[in-house]
């Protein structure tokens, strides 16, 4: 194999021969080092033996690479020979090394993209991932925690308020430091401080979410929505206690029944004489509930299922609903088909009837603590509630049937119906069977 040192003149002049697919011109200085011609290229390649085999390698194109070069940051083809030659002489398959400079870069050029992402591009994709194991509500308080605001709002006049972490969507995943948040939620708890404690747990399960998945994994600091911070920046979450007394059922009843909307008039009874979770109830569909047994089955956040007494005066008030899908609760307003936001017209009736600071969930509460008026048992209320058991008997050996739900459940309605002065819906004796049930009976 004749060689010849390599020249500008002579790499430029080296040619194929039209009667070979390609030819080599290889230097006299450099061993290894060659010029591959083929009929549409000329490049730079080194040629040597590794593990006994003859290992050839690209270097590149010769109108790019310089034959010899002084830079040490973009050397020639001559230094980039003895660059592989050197790796040969140490064990190292130049191909191989190749291959792993390639990966490393690839590697380097998704971090840096990765670096490039922001809270605003990733949040949908959190929401979308995760939309399936959360309920309606908090799926909207992720929503609107995060919103830019300045959209015609649905309901009412007026055009929506940016949420909380509006303000935060334009920051890069890695610039989310316990810093920033902390000097963030400063800032917003002044204005809005339940808000600001709302958007708090929602942006620390983000980040959970982030540093458990392999495109965000290790961008947005695991401190950045500690303790510390909601210890030290936002105000301490007070505990409700917005009850209505027994001498208000009369004035309550009076004004939840003087509402222009039948359902939503319904459902707030509802939730008063069942102690029904609000969403847990909004979701009621007709099959559910069993007017000839005087049961409703609700789907329980916390156990899944569970089956509570039809009491006789809710169920007058769910057979009287109009059946126009398949929930109970239905609107046709709303895109879910069903009645997703009680709280004005409550308010309403709340102002008509002079009673300040109750709350859709103090219903709730209310039925727990007018329970006690009939001295029902702690662990009856409970299971009607779906509350988790407290105690290990109640854990362990307290397995009420429906039947003595039922006892206890019609007594408790009686008595909050005869304190708001309504006239109790007659029922069997054992109280199995609403007369007046939807099938007529």
């Amino acid at each position: 194999m004749a060689r010849q040192k390599l020249t500008a003149g002579r790499v430029r002049e080296f040619k194929c021969p039209v009667d070979k697919t390609q030819d080599f011109l290889w230097d006299s200085e450099v061993p290894g080092l060659g010029v591959r011609a083929t009929m549409g290229a000329k490049v730079f390649v080194f040629q040597g033996r590794f593990d006994g085999k003859t290992i050839r390698a690209k270097i590149g194109d010769v109108r790019t690479w310089p034959i010899d070069s002084i830079d040490p940051n973009h050397p020639g083809a001559r230094q980039e020979a003895r660059r592989l030659q050197g790796l040969i002489d140490q064990g190292i398959d130049p191909r191989i090394d190749k291959k792993e400079r390639l990966a490393e870069q690839e590697a380097k050029r998704e971090e840096s993209h990765r670096g490039e992402v922001t809270l605003g591009e990733v949040w949908p994709i959190y929401l979308e991932a995760r939309r399936n194991r959360w309920g309606d509500r908090y799926y909207l308080d992720h929503i609107r925690v995060a919103q830019q605001g300045g959209e015609k709002k649905k309901r009412g006049k007026g055009k929506t308020k940016p949420g909380p972490l509006s303000t935060l969507m334009h920051l890069k995943l890695n610039a989310l430091t316990s810093d920033q948040v902390s000097k963030w939620a400063a800032e917003e708890s002044v204005k809005r401080p339940t808000q600001t404690r709302i958007a708090f747990e929602c942006l620390r399960g983000f980040i959970n979410w982030c540093n458990d998945q392999p495109d965000y994994r290790g961008l947005a600091a695991t401190d950045a929505c500690s303790p510390r911070i909601k210890r030290q920046t936002l105000p301490r979450k007070k505990a409700k206690d917005d009850c209505l007394q027994k001498e208000q059922l009369s004035a309550w009843f009076e004004a939840v029944r003087g509402l222009y909307n039948p359902v939503i008039s319904a459902y707030l009874q509802a939730l008063l004489l069942t102690g029904a979770r609000r969403e847990e109830l909004s979701c009621l569909k007709w099959e559910d509930a069993d007017f000839k047994w005087s049961s409703i089955t609700i789907h329980d956040k916390v156990e899944g299922l569970r089956t509570i007494p039809l009491t006789p005066y809710v169920s007058s008030l769910l057979a009287s609903l109009p059946r126009r899908n398949a929930y109970v609760f239905s609107s046709p307003t709303a895109a879910s088909g069903r009645l997703v936001e009680p709280r004005i017209p409550h308010n309403k009736a709340l102002v008509v009837a002079g009673i300040e600071g109750l709350t859709i969930h103090g219903l709730r509460r209310s039925f727990g603590t007018l329970a006690e008026w009939v001295e029902v048992p702690a662990g009856v209320v409970a299971q009607i509630m779906g509350h988790k058991p407290s105690a290990t008997a109640e854990k362990h050996y307290r397995r009420r049937p429906l039947d003595l739900l039922r006892q206890w459940h019609f007594k408790i309605e009686a008595w909050i119906l005869s304190e708001a002065g309504i006239e109790q819906p007659e029922h069997s004796e054992k109280g199995l069977r609403v007369v007046k049930s939807a099938q007529g009976e």
